[in-house]
């Protein structure tokens, strides 16, 4: 739904659940508690997908490194999703070719890749892994380094746009009478009447500053990285903070806590490069090991752009403000290029643009931010169920474990948590002779049974590729008006990820965008204006190159 002028009696409906978080941890609640008949309102402090959701490497993978660290029920679970979602999701999550060189001395060794890569087919139910001679792999993968090369292997995982997988999953939710609202922040916790126990929330509008009360049955922590702020910040109104029930911590190898324990997040950094496809081009994503330190990097085809990722850092810096690629990791992944790629000779000019996002980790104490598990962690304190840690690729195993400890409070829940396709199905497009090829599946995996919709609302010529992206000109036109966009950077970052995928976040574009997208939004011209100074200034300091 959009932003409403009734929004205070929207707020003060009697929900069941209220979630507060909008990545894709809390888009799966809302969409698995909607789906069985809960009343379950969604907020976000700012944007949907605003922080490690839309900062992510876009990949929906298995984890073949959790199974040389023996983690096997983290990996089954991750590639059976991964399978769910390629199955359900045909155009918005899609099998991407993974290639890894073969060179003498680097580790692993070929017996010990093709092992784990066995393992990994099976798991799956297939046989994708290739083992290929020297002269077969550099015909697979051009322009890699030739010195040491002894053949290489070849296997398969899937890539999404993981901005778009958040909204498809909150469109989907909004079906089954799930409400989604951005830039609604939690300004404190609210007891539920004498009890300790939270019970609701006091929301303020972070565009106009109102504020508006939110009772519900269950309040559902699911802010990631900020699950912490959230659960310390001294907001609880009361409640007694760390009073953990017995019963609140999910067993299994999602909860790596014994009951009564809260895990301890650790907030750890990723930073991406973003490259032209011409001056990087692959058909195959390269999986290598880092001539430094042996960590795992890759380079990728992604919507038009190869992406180059990732660093894996403890993040200090203050999480309210927005994440970005220090020099250090810059230099880092560039090195990763240069050994990778020499006869390529890439440099700095060379990046178009540069992401960082947090990740919330569940602190094993371990020195080695990369050796930190991915498993996510459940408990309930104060009435408050926290939700964090975990992948992307798992979000609907989050969502449904959430709703099991949720049950006991919640007794409708009892016997409805069988898991469901994320996705319901919907009617092909029709054909169109405007629409570029490859794009009625591609709108149909994004948007599902809205797509047509879309299709038909574009004006001519929008239908045709934003050039050096794969995005249509009518997306814009739709996400303004149907889709929560707020500032300018919704449209351009998240709704759309051009802001990534051309120079100076895709400056040159703008006149176009705002004939597009301004009367949709209704914005005067003052007010473009100010959102356009705001969304560049933005750009140069979290999205660009980093000063040296």
């Amino acid at each position: 739904m959009s932003r409403r002028a009734d929004l205070a009696a929207l707020l003060a409906r009697e929900w069941d659940v209220l979630v507060i978080g909008g990545g894709i941890t809390g888009a799966g609640i809302l969409l698995e508690a909607a789906r069985r008949g809960l009343k379950t309102l969604l907020v976000e402090q700012r944007d949907f997908a605003w922080g490690t959701s839309s900062r992510s490497s876009k990949l929906v993978h298995g984890g073949l490194r959790y199974l040389k660290e023996g983690r096997l029920g983290l990996t089954r679970e991750s590639v059976h999703e991964r399978e769910h979602l390629l199955r359900q999701a045909t155009g918005l999550v899609e099998p991407q070719s993974f290639a890894f060189g073969d060179y003498a001395g680097r580790k692993p060794g070929r017996r010990s890749f093709l092992f784990g890569l066995a393992i990994y087919d099976r798991m799956a139910g297939q046989q994708a892994r290739h083992y290929y001679s020297r002269e077969e792999f550099a015909a697979l993968a051009p322009n890699v380094a030739m010195d040491g090369l002894q053949g290489g292997m070849v296997y398969t995982d899937a890539k999404t746009d993981d901005a778009r997988l958040v909204l498809r999953v909150l469109q989907e939710a909004r079906r089954h009478g799930g409400v989604a609202l951005n830039y609604m922040a939690v300004e404190s916790l609210l007891r539920a009447g004498d009890s300790a126990d939270v019970g609701g929330a006091t929301l303020r509008d972070s565009l106009t500053g109102e504020k508006h009360g939110a009772a519900a049955r269950l309040v559902i922590n699911a802010t990631g990285v900020w699950a912490d702020r959230l659960r310390a910040s001294g907001s609880m109104a009361g409640a007694s903070a760390g009073r953990v029930t017995s019963e609140s911590v999910a067993g299994g190898s999602h909860a790596p806590a014994a009951a009564g324990i809260v895990p301890r997040l650790r907030p750890l950094r990723g930073s991406h490069l973003v490259l032209p496809a011409w001056r990087l081009p692959l058909a195959q994503a390269i999986s290598l090991m880092h001539p430094l330190d042996g960590r795992p990097v890759f380079a990728y085809p992604w919507e038009g752009v190869t992406l180059v990722g990732t660093t894996d850092v403890d993040h200090r810096a203050d999480l309210s403000l927005e994440a970005a690629i220090t020099r250090a990791e810059f230099d880092y992944l560039m090195g990763a290029l240069h050994a990778q790629f020499p006869q390529l000779h890439l440099d700095e000019d060379d990046v178009i643009s540069t992401y960082a996002g947090v990740r919330p980790v569940i602190d094993s104490g371990k020195a080695d931010p990369s050796k930190a598990g991915r498993e996510h962690a459940l408990w309930l304190e104060d009435g408050m169920l926290t939700v964090t840690g975990g992948k992307l690729t798992t979000f609907r195993v989050i969502a449904l474990d959430a709703l099991k400890l949720a049950a006991a409070r919640l007794p409708q829940l009892q016997g409805q948590l069988a898991p469901r396709p994320v996705f319901a199905s919907a009617p092909p497009l029709r054909y169109t002779a405007a629409l570029p090829s490859g794009q009625a599946q591609r709108l149909q995996g994004r948007y599902g049974a809205q797509a047509q919709a879309l299709v038909d609302a574009a004006q001519p010529g929008e239908l045709a590729c934003i050039p050096g992206t794969e995005t249509i000109w009518a997306q814009l036109r739709w996400a303004a008006r149907h889709e929560d966009v707020c500032r300018l950077e919704d449209l351009l970052l998240r709704r759309s990820r051009i802001g990534l995928q051309l120079r100076g976040g895709g400056v040159a574009i703008l006149p176009r965008v705002r004939a597009i997208c301004q009367p949709e939004l209704g914005w005067s011209d003052p007010q473009w204006q100010a959102e356009e100074r705001a969304y560049l200034a933005l750009w140069q300091r979290h999205y660009s190159l980093p000063r040296q």
